[in-house]
């Protein structure tokens, strides 16, 4: 039993019993309060300050199942000890079903002040277990939000940085007259565009721990529009995407092999600078996901030799292992699909 004097609220139209069941409990250190209905009961319940109820069957003009079912939609009611004169045991599963966490006969004697002090002390031990659960999962709830406040924020500066770090690079290669090193350094700001787009999906999602394909990629091909458009060359890029969410270390590598894929068919298959580009996102009735790039352009040679520097083939090389992914090259009629197919129940 708690060291505090534990408030139990006695709930019956029996005068005289009432009387009993207050010295009964007076003598074990509870403080009680006897009210003779239902009415007065819910009443002196809605002031609080009360641990326990003892709650009698027959209340003249209604039950005490009635009062159960009204306690059962109020928040934090205390536990409830059903008594009744009656040894039907469907009264005490009615009870039971409606909310009651003990059930004590009445009687005359030692056995009655026995039982109902053993109910009444399980009773409250429940509910203070209770409370002290929905505290514990409220503080949780607390600290899970706080925790996820706190990564949207983190993922907020980091795009923000991120989008200062590519717009350096930016400034960087309209300072470079070298067109080799100015194209490098437009790669370089694409791969940088891309992180900070996923960084910035998480911190306007309610979920960090998940992303939305088809709208990261929706971002990340308008973001490769736009700078196409901006260095004057006029290929368009499209987006045909499935709903698919996936973990966020995934979406990372997810997103770089697109760049890359999208820029190796920009700057290899289009070399006049005009064509369109097809990229999709299709989920497999085996939870399989397949990002596909397309082109319409001059074609691969299918030699494997890699063109350029070779750091977007490396790259897209190194993230498909990663991800577990199957990554394919297959000439079409007219110019070349691009693909990785990988499991999403591993992401």
């Amino acid at each position: 039993m708690p060291t505090r004097t534990i408030k139990a609220l006695y709930i019956d139209d029996d005068a005289a019993l009432g009387r009993l069941v207050q010295r009964i409990l007076d003598r074990r250190g509870y403080e009680v309060d006897h009210v003779t209905t239902a009415e007065a009961g819910l009443a002196r319940l809605a002031a609080g300050d009360i641990d326990v109820v003892i709650l009698d069957h027959d209340l003249g003009t209604t039950s005490g199942v009635a009062v159960l079912e009204d306690l059962r939609g109020r928040e934090q009611a205390p536990p409830v000890v059903y008594v009744t004169a009656s040894t039907e045991l469907s009264i005490a599963v009615q009870a039971l079903k409606a909310g009651a966490v003990d059930y004590v006969v009445k009687a005359i004697g030692d056995d009655f002040e026995v039982l109902l002090t053993a109910a009444l002390e399980q009773a409250v031990e429940r509910g203070r277990l209770l409370r002290a659960k929905e505290e514990a999962e409220q503080q949780v709830r607390q600290a899970k939000d706080r925790a996820e406040m706190l990564l949207a924020e983190v993922n907020h500066r980091v795009a923000n940085s991120l989008a200062l770090v590519g717009s350096l690079v930016r400034m960087q290669a309209g300072a470079v007259m070298e067109s080799g090193a100015k194209a490098a350094l437009a790669e370089t700001q694409a791969r940088i565009t891309a992180i900070a787009n996923l960084h910035r999906s998480l911190y306007t999602s309610t979920d960090v721990q998940q992303v939305d394909l088809a709208a990261y990629l929706e971002t990340l091909v308008g973001e490769l529009g736009n700078s196409i458009t901006a260095s004057g060359r006029t290929p368009i890029v499209k987006l045909d995407a499935e709903p698919v969410s996936i973990k966020t270390d995934r979406a990372v590598s997810v997103g770089m092999i697109a760049t890359e894929l999208v820029t190796n068919a920009l700057k290899y298959a289009y070399p006049v600078g005009e064509g369109e580009v097809r990229v999709s996102v299709v989920r497999a009735p085996s939870n399989q996901i397949t990002l596909s790039v397309a082109d319409d352009g001059i074609g691969w040679t299918g030699d494997g030799t890699a063109k350029g520097s070779g750091l977007g083939t490396k790259i897209i090389a190194a993230m498909s292992k990663g991800l577990g992914a199957r990554l394919e090259y297959r000439s079409q009629p007219i110019g070349t699909l691009a693909s990785i197919t990988f499991d999403e129940k591993l992401g």
